[in-house]
């Protein structure tokens, strides 16, 4: 990727609930992420591995669902290239091969996506 100011790093956090957050991870090691980062210029995927989260703060804030258990970044020349990006690829058939092997596509409590630049 080009050196650009225009750059940015697309952050997605999910809250898998709980009781599907197991068949979920299989999914996503077996399926989700290996083909994302085939894909899109995914820097990682990352699932939660049980340890206890910290929380700080001058007023911190959990949410009731608790901590999100997954995150994945990927990284964009723009914000114009994700939209796009991010329609096409994952508006493609692959992807809905995939997303159909999802063990509970309700299971997402929520979902946070935040766009980024290096500081």
């Amino acid at each position: 990727m080009p050196d650009d100011t225009e750059a940015i790093v697309e952050v997605r956090d999910y809250t898998i609930e709980p009781e599907w957050f197991e068949a979920y991870r299989q999914w996503a090691t077996d399926h989700a992420a290996p083909w994302l980062r085939a894909n899109l210029d995914v820097i990682d995927f990352w699932v939660d591995d049980g340890h206890e989260p910290e929380v700080a703060g001058s007023d911190p804030q959990v949410s009731p669902h608790g901590q999100p258990n997954v995150c994945w970044i990927i990284r964009w020349a723009s914000r114009e290239a994700r939209d796009e990006g991010f329609r096409s690829t994952l508006g493609g058939a692959e992807w809905q091969e995939i997303w159909a092997k999802h063990p509970n596509t309700n299971a997402y409590l929520h979902l946070n996506v935040r766009f980024m630049t290096a500081a």
